[in-house]
């Protein structure tokens, strides 16, 4: 197993999109500063999506202007399709998050277009952003199960993989969308991706909606993924997938590396002072289950 995984927090974007509440843009500053402060170095903070389609990012602009500059850290903007390319592009942005669904049907719920549409203008996306000295990497979403199609096959998402890394992205992330993976699915989807594309960065999206995201996190390591996808708090989940709920927890996934002699850089009490501030801040119990049981052993004062 490896000693060290990178993580990248996505509870400013992924996290909050669902909330039927407005997350006020000071809140979400606060909630990128926290995380920052407990050691986080990759924030996806935001989403250049219709307003209209997913209310809670309707302050993009706004947010990444007042992003503090910070040179240990990189801000990512989920972007998907050639218009919010611009605008993450015009407002100077570390990295685009790109993302094609590994159906048809999910895709055109997701993005309007066919995957194959989706995947040229990813081409033209990438080009553009390497041109402008910007990251770009992509997400497979419902790789491992999607909740219009049902079943996802390994080749599939293997060709899918191949397609989209023509354009040089500097990682792919494979996604469990809905929470439907299981440990054994991790292990052969993410090998035969490795398999298919061996100098190929890769990245896990785990969602928890069936208690099985932290195992496939396990899995997901073993098989050689680099980085790993959390939330503060575990909130989070899909607008347009029935039933998709939180992420996996940032907090517990670091209790669970570091009690492992994995290292993550990231300072767990800290992510628990957030989580209960997060709490507060929605007005509502989070999922993560260590900001409630606590840190073992016990920190004691010295």
């Amino acid at each position: 197993m490896t000693t060290r995984i990178e993580i990248m927090d996505v509870s400013a974007r992924d996290g909050l999109q669902s909330e039927k509440k407005f997350f006020e843009t000071s809140n979400k500053l606060e909630l990128i500063a926290r995380a920052i402060d407990a050691g986080l170095t990759r924030i996806e903070v935001t989403s250049f999506v219709n307003p209209k389609r997913v209310p809670q990012m309707a302050d993009a602009e706004k947010l990444v202007q007042m992003l503090p500059e910070n040179e240990n850290v990189r801000y990512t903007g989920l972007v998907l399709n050639y218009r919010g390319f611009e605008r993450a592009r015009d407002l100077g942005m570390d990295e685009i998050g790109c993302a094609v669904v590994a159906t048809e049907t999910f895709n055109k719920r997701n993005q309007g277009v066919e995957v194959a549409e989706t995947i040229k203008q990813w081409n033209q996306m990438a080009d553009d952003a390497h041109a402008e000295g910007m990251r770009a990497q992509i997400t497979i979403g419902a790789a491992f199960g999607c909740p219009f199609e049902g079943e996802v096959s390994t080749a599939r998402v293997v060709e899918i993989a191949k397609q989209i890394a023509r354009a040089g992205p500097s990682e792919i992330s494979l996604a469990d969308t809905i929470g439907v993976a299981v440990p054994k699915q991790i292990t052969e989807v993410v090998s035969a991706v490795k398999d298919a594309l061996p100098e190929m960065r890769l990245r896990c999206h785990l969602h928890n909606s069936r208690n099985t995201g932290f195992a496939n996190a396990i899995a997901a390591i073993d098989a050689g993924v680099e980085v790993l996808d959390s939330s503060i708090g575990g909130i989070g989940g899909c607008p347009f997938a029935p039933h998709a709920t939180g992420n996996i927890s940032t907090d517990d996934l670091v209790y669970m590396l570091d009690r492992s002699g994995i290292e993550t850089g990231v300072d767990l009490g800290k992510i628990i002072e957030t989580s209960l501030w997060l709490e507060t801040a929605l007005n509502k119990s989070i999922p993560a289950q260590v900001a409630k049981s606590g840190i073992f052993p016990p920190q004691m004062n010295t």
